[in-house]
This record gives structure tokens, C-alpha cells and sequence, in this order.
């Protein structure tokens, strides 16, 4: 298994043996798929291996369980559809090497000749280094350029990779919004014109692109998602949570949605087609699929790891699910919850099977927003279980999913004085605004 740390140059890996978890070689790497992000270090997300019969095939990072000194070694089978380059996407072998980039420390430009890819924290595969050649200016009126000496330097002290106009277009607003939080990034994407909205908006990386449409008005969300290719916006709606990717393809034509749905990882799809059988403004239309669920024998320390992911919302990362195998939902039994606050008090070692809290509230997948919504306040709950007939675990609400539904349609277009305090639809009865303070709120 490759580790956090480990650095590859990328023209050493090129003409390497890729290798079957049996030991049985598949292909040979003959480059490495690069994202130029503008904001961030370039991201390695996959290899192109040559196969047998000279196809060349996609195989992502995330399916390379090592990179060692000559060889490759894969998960599995390799998807042996033929490796279509993105728009978004550059060749490290074919387009990167002997490309010209400018130091940042004024001292000139200089020739791309190798660049090293390192697994970071967060598992990625990140450029961190390039290996580099000065062009040195002779003094002429030709201004000719001599070869210089050659140095490896932090990918940081050149300026962006990126240089194609397509880049360059989207480049000031996210050199400017870059590092904002998804929502304050989605509110300034909004007030761009239609055009460079979507220009902006295929800038990003898939994981990116992700968190900012959850942020968007529908009009907005459907607007990106019918501009992307199949391919690119299959991966984008895997990135989402599969109750957001749901709502976003109720938008579209059946038709669409269903291709989309094809496009898709066949257990990404399955979530987001079990999501869609129930109505938006319903426990099982707006529950998220993927809460934390564990086992009771898991200890206290395991069920902190995993709460501290960093794609969890505060809401969910408040309680943990607990039920009897299988984990995936439809669950086994649901057994009940452990507070975030209960791990705290107790031993790292002691099982969560000890401080299960079963007496909370649960809900039916048809349970209306104003059930769930008393249920949360009544019980001070962040996140409540839905359940099916023979107690199974199949999803849970949050907080944030019953206050999206809870407030008008447009509420993303207002900003916090203009909000009505209609409810966004009827659900037969009226309910009193909530109150609040002042200061309230990676291919496959």
C-alpha cells in the first residue's frame, strides 16, 4: 500500500508494469491524468495504461493500492472502456513535460523536464514538485535562449500550470473565491452571468463542483449539471450526497435523469434510484442514505475516527447509527444511536454497544416535513433515523435538510432580511416560522 508521503516522478513511471491484486500484469502506464486546479496544486487522478492490442484504458488513483520501484499494483479488473481525455483534464507525459513556466521568485522562466506526484493526507495524488531547466536569456537583439542549469523545486514557486484560454477566463474569480466555503462560493457564482457561470463552474475539480451545486437554486444546479458531458456530470452527481443528487435529478426530464443514472457507479446509482421512489417533501425524499452506521461491538476511538470525516456535515457527525449487519442500508436491525457528547464521557476502549441510546425517536419513510421537524425539536435531536415496517436503519434527516425544505424555494437568492417567512409548500397546516437570533445562520 502505497503511504502518506510516497513520491513518484512521473517520467520514471512512465512504460511501468501495471499489475492484478493475483500478480498477473495487465498493461503498461503510458501517462498520468492530471487536473490543473488554479486555486491548489495540480491533482494526479488516474493513469492511462496501454493494454494488450495497444488500447489505452482509464485507471484512477483511487484503484492503485501501490506504486513501487517498477511496478503498478491494481485493486482489480481494469475498466477496458477506451481512455477519452476531458476538457478538464492534462497529460502529464504529453503536455506537461517541456512546457515553460515562469519562477515566482522573478529569476526567469524555466522547462518542465519531470514532475513528482505525492499521496497527501487526504489520500489524494497531488503534483508537488517539478524538476526543471532554466531558459536563460543571452544578450542579442534576437534575445535568443540558451539552455541552463537544471534544479527540482516546490510547485509553488512557479506560477500556475494552467495557461489555456479556457482556464484563463475563469481564472481572476477563482484566484479571488478559490478558497471560500462552498455556500459564500455557490452566492458568488450566482451573480455571474449565465456564460461565465459555467465557464467558472467547469474549472473545478468534481469534488469542488460538488459541494458548490448543493449550494446553488435549482435553476442554477440544472443549468452546470445539462452543460457537462454525461461522463463528467455522472462523476459530479457520485461526488454529491445522494439525497442532493436525487433532488437535483428531479429537476431534469426522466429521460435525462435516467441517463445520468446510467452514467453512474452502479452502487452510487442504486442510493440515489431508492431515493427518488419517495416524494421531496417526505422523511425517505429527504433523508441522506449515508449517516454513519456502525456496528454495537465498534469502540468509542473507531466511532470518533469516523466522525471525524472531513465530508460529513456537523449535523450528521453529531450521532452515530447503531444496528446489526449488514451496514449498508437497508440495514440489519436498527438498535438505536450514540451521541457525539456520550463518546466523550466514556472510555476510548468500551463499545458503543454499552451507551446505545434506544429510546429515540424514529420516523417512517413517509412521514411528513412537519412530523419530522416536531420530532427534531421535540426530541433536541440533530439527525433522526428513518426506519422501514421491519425496523431496518434506511437513511436519516438533519437538522440542515429540514430547514432547506422548510424554507421558500428561492431562499438562496435572498440574502437574510429579504427571506419570507412563507413555508416553501403547503403541507396542510401552518406552521410558525422558526425563530431565530440575530446572528443565526473523485470517473469511475
Amino acid at each position: 500500500m502505497s503511504s502518506i508521503g510516497t513520491q513518484v516522478f512521473v517520467g520514471q513511471l512512465a512504460g511501468t508494469p501495471v499489475f492484478d491484486p493475483l500478480g498477473d500484469q495487465v498493461g503498461r502506464v503510458r501517462d498520468v491524468v492530471v487536473l490543473l486546479r488554479l486555486t491548489r496544486a495540480p491533482r494526479a487522478v488516474g493513469l492511462v495504461v496501454e493494454v494488450p492490442g495497444k488500447r489505452r484504458v482509464f485507471l484512477p488513483l483511487t484503484r492503485v493500492t501501490a506504486i513501487d520501484s517498477g511496478q503498478v499494483i491494481s485493486t482489480g479488473l481494469l475498466n477496458m472502456r477506451r481512455f477519452e481525455q476531458r476538457q478538464t483534464e492534462t497529460l502529464a507525459v504529453a503536455e506537461l513535460l517541456d512546457r515553460t513556466v515562469t519562477l515566482k521568485d522573478g529569476s526567469g522562466d524555466a522547462t518542465i523536464e519531470d514532475l513528482a506526484i505525492e499521496k497527501v493526507r487526504s489520500g489524494d495524488w497531488d503534483v508537488t514538485r517539478l524538476f526543471v531547466r532554466r531558459l536563460d536569456h543571452k544578450p542579442s537583439a534576437l534575445r535568443l535562449r540558451r539552455r541552463g542549469h537544471t534544479m527540482t523545486v516546490d510547485i509553488d514557486a512557479v506560477k500556475s500550470l494552467a495557461f489555456t484560454a479556457e482556464a484563463e477566463g475563469a481564472a481572476s474569480i477563482l484566484a479571488a473565491y478559490g478558497d471560500l466555503k462552498a455556500a459564500d462560493l455557490a452566492e458568488a457564482l450566482h451573480a455571474l452571468s449565465d456564460s461565465r457561470r459555467l465557464e467558472v463552474a467547469s474549472a473545478l475539480d468534481d469534488e469542488r463542483l460538488a459541494d458548490v451545486l448543493e449550494e446553488l437554486p435549482e435553476d442554477d444546479q440544472v443549468a452546470i449539471l445539462q452543460s457537462l458531458d454525461t461522463s463528467r456530470a455522472a462523476d459530479v452527481l457520485e461526488s454529491m450526497q445522494p439525497d442532493d443528487a436525487a433532488d437535483l435529478l428531479h429537476e431534469l426530464p426522466e429521460s435525462e435523469a435516467e441517463e445520468l443514472l446510467e452514467a453512474m457507479e452502479p452502487e452510487e446509482a442504486e442510493d440515489v434510484r431508492r431515493l427518488l421512489t419517495y416524494d421531496e417533501d417526505t422523511a425517505g425524499g429527504m433523508m441522506t442514505t449515508e449517516p454513519v452506521i456502525l456496528a454495537p461491538e465498534t469502540s468509542i476511538a473507531q466511532a470518533l475516527a469516523h466522525i471525524r470525516r472531513e465530508d460529513l456535515s456537523p449535523s450528521l457527525a453529531s450521532t452515530v447509527f447503531v444496528v446489526r449487519p449488514p451496514l449498508e442500508t437497508p440495514t440489519g436491525k436498527f438498535l438505536g444511536v450514540v451521541h457525539f457528547q456520550r463518546m466523550l464521557r466514556e472510555a476510548p476502549h468500551a463499545s458503543i454497544g454499552s451507551i446505545i441510546d434506544s429510546q429515540v425517536e424514529s420516523v417512517s419513510t413517509d412521514a411528513t416535513l412537519l412530523q419530522v421537524s416536531r420530532a427534531l425539536a421535540t426530541y433536541n435531536l440533530m439527525a433522526i433515523p428513518v426506519v422501514d415496517a421491519e425496523r431496518r436503519l434506511v437513511g436519516a434527516v438533519s437538522v440542515d435538510d429540514v430547514l432547506d425544505h422548510m424554507l421558500p424555494e428561492d431562499w438562496r437568492e435572498h440574502n437574510d432580511h429579504e427571506i419570507p417567512e412563507t413555508p416553501r409548500k403547503s403541507t396542510g397546516q401552518v406552521t410558525p416560522a422558526p425563530h431565530t437570533s440575530e446572528g443565526g445562520q473523485p470517473r469511475g
